[in-house]
């Protein structure tokens, strides 16, 4: 009997996958394992193996197609067998084709420059002036007054020889009024009022991934969902650039600023474990292990893989798990483990030259820490005006679970822990 194959639940928020590449084709024999598509979910593109031995019969749309969880995806049965029954009770089951990217030119013209009936380039109108029609001077008995010679003349040079004013006898057009007739050109209105160009415009439009569409709908329910508020406070990292620099002589592996702040951040909601919760709508959560999202941006969004246990472990071993988790992240090879389960969220910008910014909760978190540059500034220590190296830190709290006081206790022992950083190796 054909077996049904629907597109699989991968990450605990995806609604649909884009299959990047089937590698099977309808009537190819597969094996239970073999490699049957990639799927791209919102967080990574995963390989989909064939759950079973038999023969593809039918494959829901090709490369590029979304199909949503649960929909049907492959049908894999007997050679042969008929499925007409299986698709017939699957036609709600729909699947759709991932438009191309596409350049549009759109032109945008006012009501002021529709007039113009010349071509878009061509920079000037040629306008025959029309001379105000009088009987007595250029039209007898309803026909114009011109001679023979004039008339031919104007025929001629592709002239309306009604618009000349005639200089003979009664206002006849004569010869020479058509030899000296002279168009007037008049300026477009696009010219006499630039502000009535009309305007064109070129864009480029992309369908976005499933990880920005996830992106896009978890972060918009963050925003209108949770009331957010904000906690800024400076953070002298004098005594951390001098820890990281001696860390560095005795680690083999290199140990970041991040690092150090994942480190800090972790101890610090070890002190404050009310901060390390998450709001479920009637009851609140506060979680016994610390998990430290830390957002890594990639080509086309962002992507949180996890530190679990941060507390627990020493920076060393914090680098090299950050650094294996964010170049998986940037090769979209992260597994569900790799991201579920964060308990806290970090991001920070400073190496983008940001010194200060706020940053929208991750769900199901209760706070995230948006962290700016190291910037050298003028402080006073001991009486006296000196530089300093300040790092500008913003925590983000649902109101739901934080208050500002259990907030401000967070970040001020955040504070104790990154300005005497040996008190995180104690």
């Amino acid at each position: 009997m054909a077996e049904i194959i629907k597109m699989p639940l991968l990450s605990d928020t995806m609604k649909e996958g884009t299959v990047a590449k089937w590698h099977k084709k309808t009537g190819d024999e597969v094996k239970n394992g073999d490699l049957l598509a990639e799927i791209e979910t919102d967080k990574a593109t995963m390989d989909f193996e064939a759950p079973s031995n038999g023969v593809v019969l039918y494959i829901n749309g090709g490369d590029g197609v979304t199909i949503p969880v649960g929909a049907l995806m492959v049908i894999i049965g007997k050679a042969g067998e008929d499925i007409s029954a299986i698709l017939a009770s699957n036609t709600t089951d729909k699947a759709h084709k991932t438009p191309e990217p596409q350049v549009e030119v759109k032109q945008d013209v006012s009501p002021a420059t529709i007039v113009q009936s010349a071509p878009p380039t061509e920079q000037k109108a040629i306008i025959n002036e029309p001379a105000p029609v009088i009987k007595t001077m250029g039209v007898e008995d309803d026909r114009l007054k011109a001679s023979p010679l004039a008339k031919a003349i104007a025929k001629e040079k592709g002239i309306d020889i009604s618009v000349i004013k005639g200089t003979g006898d009664g206002g006849r057009i004569i010869k020479k009024d058509v030899e000296s007739y002279q168009p007037i050109i008049v300026q477009s209105p696009e010219e006499n009022n630039p502000s009535l160009v009309a305007s064109t415009s070129s864009y480029e439009e992309v369908a976005a991934s499933q990880m920005r569409k996830t992106i896009a709908r978890r972060l918009t329910e963050s925003k209108n969902g949770a009331p957010h508020f904000y906690l800024t406070m400076p953070i002298n990292m004098d005594r951390a650039i001098e820890v990281r620099k001696q860390l560095n002589e005795l680690s083999g592996t290199k140990i970041s600023f991040n690092d150090i702040i994942i480190k800090a951040s972790a101890l610090a909601l070890k002190q404050n474990p009310k901060v390390n919760a998450s709001w479920l709508g009637d009851k609140i959560r506060y979680n016994h292990q610390i998990n430290i999202g830390m957002a890594v941006a990639i080509e086309d969004g962002l992507i949180v893989p996890v530190i679990r246990n941060a507390d627990a472990k020493g920076m060393s071993v914090i680098a090299g798990e950050a650094k294996i988790l964010a170049e998986k992240a940037r090769n979209r090879e992260l597994q569900p483990t790799d991201w579920e389960g964060n308990t806290f969220t970090i991001s920070n910008l400073g190496m983008f030259g940001i010194e200060e910014f706020t940053a929208i909760i991750n769900p199901p978190d209760a706070c995230i820490l948006a962290v700016g540059g190291i910037i050298e500034q003028p402080i006073v220590k001991n009486g006296q005006i000196v530089v300093g190296n300040i790092m500008r830190v913003t925590l983000s709290c649902d109101h739901r679970v934080v208050d500002g006081a259990l907030g401000s206790q967070f970040l001020q022992t955040l504070k104790n822990l990154l300005e005497e950083p040996m008190k995180m190796l104690i």
